[in-house]
């Protein structure tokens, strides 16, 4: 039987602590879900036709409202206006509608009788309240989860807030084979947002360029340490030098703590100094990986993808307009590559890679 979940939180606001439970929604419905559901009931009923039924409901109950009216839909709701308002006179001028004026929605006492009888609750476990970091993205490329000693990294969540002066709240950047550096530069630090200017500490081997990202802080004064890491990894750009000479020097790329480089860069075609992307996604069915070069701009442009099976040397093709008109490959660890795309990376990586002649 479908369940409805609740959790229970603490209000750290009394004293005694005190608790409340709260509504977990498993899902949200819109118009097009409604739709789906009443065709199931009634199929007679092309979906369409369902949505624009309910939307056209939707929107007269509101060209009601405006007209003054109110909507009694029996056994289920009323839709109808309140206001909030104080005078000292009966007659003071009324406020700015939008100041007082509040649309109500109430649900008919047989509605949720029906609903009390026939829930039944699942007691989700309590969860601690804990920095929540739902994005990281560089200021200057503008690109998410890069992290760039030369920009500014932005963090946005929940429940970020800290004081950088205290000993053991923090911001660390840290890498995943070697090197931790609490981050002391910072443009602003806020409850969901925190900005800083990233001191990245170099890893063992150069291509060992995937950092993890934490923020720790107390709520409370005698509260206990709360630390939140960002899910995804960052990874600062690499530099490939000397593609204008017969024989340029392999750097590794692709990597995540490994002490060999998953994949080298071996050599390529380069006009004039640039920075570009390569990607490679993951075709979790097939087993095969999709590699290409892409600008600076997410849904920008991008050269042909190449499929690769296994180990070996591949050649991408550059980008229309890109001083790279090709680059060449090697994949050393095809399995142990897969392995971390995969598991780390949501079938998606994307190395940043500053290309020079010279």
């Amino acid at each position: 039987m479908a369940t409805v979940q609740v959790r229970i939180e603490g209000n750290a606001l009394t004293t005694p602590p005190s608790y409340s439970v709260r509504f977990v929604p498993k899902d949200t419905l819109g118009y097009d879900e409604l739709a789906a559901e009443v065709v199931q009931m009634h199929p007679n009923y092309a979906q369409e036709d369902a949505k624009t039924i309910i939307m056209a409901a939707m929107e007269r109950i509101g060209a009601n409202l405006i007209n003054g009216n109110q909507t009694v839909l029996p056994d289920a709701f009323t839709f109808g206006l309140s206001f909030s308002a104080r005078l000292e006179s009966p007659d003071d001028p009324l406020p700015p509608v939008e100041d007082m004026l509040n649309v109500r929605v109430h649900a008919s006492k047989s509605c949720t009788e029906t609903v009390q009888r026939a829930v039944q609750i699942e007691r989700l476990p309590m969860t601690e309240k804990a920095p929540l970091i739902t994005a990281a993205e560089d200021t200057v490329l503008g690109l998410k989860d890069i992290l760039h000693s030369g920009g500014a990294l932005q963090l946005t969540g929940s429940n970020l807030l800290f004081d950088p002066k205290k000993a053991d709240e923090a911001c660390v950047i840290e890498g995943t084979r070697s090197g931790r550096t609490v981050q002391t530069r910072f443009v602003g630090i806020a409850n969901t947002e925190v900005t800083l200017l990233p001191d990245i500490q170099a890893q063992t081997d150069p291509w060992n360029n995937e950092y993890t990202l934490s923020i720790a802080t107390h709520y409370t004064a005698n509260g206990t340490l709360r630390t939140g890491t960002y899910r995804r990894k960052l990874r600062t750009p690499l530099t490939v030098t000397k593609l204008g000479h017969p024989n340029p020097p392999e750097v590794g790329i692709l990597t995540d703590k490994a002490a060999a480089a998953y994949v080298t860069v071996t050599g390529g075609s380069l006009s004039a100094d640039e920075t570009v992307r390569l990607q490679v996604i993951l075709d979790a069915h097939a087993g095969s990986l999709a590699f290409n070069l892409l600008d600076m701009t997410e849904g920008g442009k991008a050269g042909a993808a190449v499929t690769v099976t296994g180990n070996g040397p591949v050649t991408l093709a550059g980008f229309s307009g890109s001083a790279l008109s090709s680059l060449n490959l090697t994949v050393n660890n095809f399995a142990d590559l897969v392995k971390m795309i995969r598991s780390g990376y949501s079938g998606r990586l994307v190395d940043v890679l500053v290309v020079r002649v010279a």
